[in-house]
């Protein structure tokens, strides 16, 4: 290990729960936790902004595009455009992401994530929501041309006590996930 990081990966964690306390944002808690340990061992910092749909308010929930929405906002969806890697993560709601989530990346510029890598999260009641992950949002970082990780992670209510994840497989996959691809996040870090 080295003894000081020397380069910086910036990631951005979009978080499409509507709740403040989410099992989504447990997993993608534990995902970050987990790059943090992968990179840190190639002497990479992680710098993370975190990006909560349900706290952007009326003036994101109320925008048809980017004209005229609050700074803050705007500033959340710099913070995206610009990482090195994104976290995508979405509770399952009637086979697909929440709401909030998809009119988020609405408003992303359609070629800011073109190249990106972006790690695609997903939680719901049971394992069959999985298929969320192949189906609906693969295809919709697809449209951003970003480069979705090899590697998507479910976890399903059975995985948590409240928020915390406890299934060893899932801390597994998604070891798995961000090992596979660490030498290519590690290209992407820029000089701390």
């Amino acid at each position: 290990m080295r003894d000081s990081p020397t380069r910086t990966l910036r990631v951005a964690v979009v978080n499409g729960s509507p709740s403040e306390k989410s099992k989504t944002m447990g997993l993608a808690d534990v995902a970050l936790q987990t790059l943090r340990d992968v990179l840190g061992r190639r002497g990479i910092r992680v710098a993370d902004t975190r990006v909560d749909v349900y706290r952007l308010g009326a003036g994101f929930t109320g925008a048809l595009d980017r004209e005229g929405i609050e700074p803050s906002v705007e500033t959340a969806l710099r913070d995206v455009e610009n990482a090195d890697l994104v976290i995508a993560a979405t509770p399952v709601f009637r086979g697909s992401y929440t709401g909030m989530f998809k009119h988020f990346f609405d408003l992303v510029d359609q070629y800011a994530l073109a190249n990106t890598p972006v790690l695609l999260l997903a939680t719901g009641g049971g394992d069959h929501h999985a298929l969320v992950l192949e189906h609906v949002l693969r295809p919709l970082f697809g449209f951003f041309q970003a480069m979705t990780l090899p590697v998507a992670v479910f976890a399903s209510s059975g995985d948590f006590d409240g928020t915390v994840l406890l299934n060893p497989r899932v801390y597994g996959r998604v070891e798995l996930a961000i090992a596979d691809v660490a030498s290519v996040l590690e290209e992407r870090a820029s000089p701390a």
